[in-house]
């Protein structure tokens, strides 16, 4: 119920009056079954945009530091990020990845939508990088498509370090959903789950022309400068 309000009576129409975004493909979106919707990363607001531009609900799976702040503004962030559907998990890797994986997979055996990022955070320069194979798994696993989706100008609406968004015309494109039946039972495959994190990424480069960078996003970040 507090989704349904945050989504159509509350967040909804203010962010749609103010930004005006625009979706194409909406309706490569199942209107039932579980999916994962495969999304590049440009800003923390495309966890915002998404959900409320299309027809069900879904989940991301986000960062658990958005849950853990103090203060008002850390109470109004928690309480933003569960009512728009987001999952807090660990990323530290390890038996926390292990956990990440079990909780989209939760989501998905329920036949729900769950919206990933497959480079695993936030792309620090508007790049599109390499894929975790993440994402492949609980594909394989769970036995879904996987629709790829391109987030545009979020990131100048609300870029890295900025708190509060420009108004800026922001849009979605969403593609027609990948099949990765002819793998199935090989999701303990490393070579598999690479080739199939690897034509999820391609499927994206396609969709929005990013320029790609075969490197992992959160390696070019530790080699950025503090103050960048």
């Amino acid at each position: 119920m507090f989704y349904w309000l945050m989504k159509y009576v509350v967040v909804g129409p203010i962010v749609k009056a103010v930004f005006r975004p625009w979706i194409v493909g909406r309706g490569n979106v199942p209107r039932n079954g579980a999916a994962i919707l495969a999304s590049n990363h440009l800003s923390v607001s495309d966890s915002i945009f998404l959900p409320l531009l299309i027809d069900r609900p879904m989940s991301f799976l986000a960062k658990s530091d958005y849950f853990t702040g103090r203060g008002l503004k850390g109470w109004a962030t928690k309480n933003f990020m569960k009512a728009t559907g987001q999952i807090p998990i660990d990323r530290s890797g390890g038996k926390a990845s292990e956990a990440s994986l079990n909780t989209g997979l939760q989501v998905l055996g329920r036949g729900d939508l769950l919206g990933i990022y497959p480079e695993g955070t936030r792309s620090p320069d508007g790049k599109l990088y390499r894929g975790r194979t993440g994402i492949a798994r609980m594909a394989l696993e769970a036995k879904v498509p996987v629709i790829p989706v391109i987030m545009v100008e979020t990131d100048t609406a609300m870029p890295i370090g900025r708190t509060i968004p420009r108004v800026v015309r922001v849009g979605i494109v969403i593609g027609e959903p990948l099949d990765f039946s002819r793998y199935a039972g090989m999701e303990n495959d490393r070579y598999i789950l690479r080739s199939v994190t690897d034509e999820i990424m391609v499927a994206l480069h396609r969709l929005g022309q990013q320029q790609y960078d075969d490197v992992y996003a959160s390696s070019v970040k530790e080699r950025m400068p503090r103050s960048a």
